[in-house]
């Protein structure tokens, strides 16, 4: 009995060993941050070194919005500028051809059967699409 479990064992320590061996690394590409212009609703930027093209031949981006502080904030007590509002991170999967976008992530928080939209006159957004797909065409025609 004891044979047959330190077998057992032996056999599971080198299944595990062999897929850790096979597993490639977990890779994170430098930052690259590219902010586009800024208007009255906040600011966005994009990661050049996220860029991927998604199984579906999608074009897939991290992005950051920064909402714009409200007009009516007031300074703090010392009189220095108030803290800029916190900005949320997003990874967008962009259909480049037909210039449409979908949140997949906000936060870190998965966006199950999020829809395809347009950027509808959200100049941040469609900013972020035409630079992310320009920057993005050697990955999308290699595909």
């Amino acid at each position: 009995m004891r044979r047959a479990l330190a077998c057992v064992l032996g056999a599971l320590l080198l299944v595990v060993g062999i897929s850790a061996l096979g597993s490639a690394p977990a890779w994170a590409g430098p930052v690259d941050w590219h902010e586009v212009p800024a208007n009255a609703d906040g600011r966005q930027w994009w990661d050049a070194g996220s860029l991927r093209v998604n199984r579906n031949g999608n074009l897939t981006v991290l992005s950051r919005f920064q909402p714009a502080a409200p007009a009516d904030q007031p300074r703090n007590a010392d009189g220095s500028e108030p803290r800029p509002p916190a900005s949320d991170l997003y990874v967008m999967e962009i259909d480049c051809g037909q210039n449409l976008y979908r949140d997949t992530s906000i936060n870190g928080i998965p966006q199950w059967g999020s829809q395809w939209q347009a950027a509808s006159g959200d100049d941040l957004i469609s900013s972020t699409i035409t630079e992310a797909c320009a920057a993005g065409g050697t990955l999308l025609a290699g595909f």
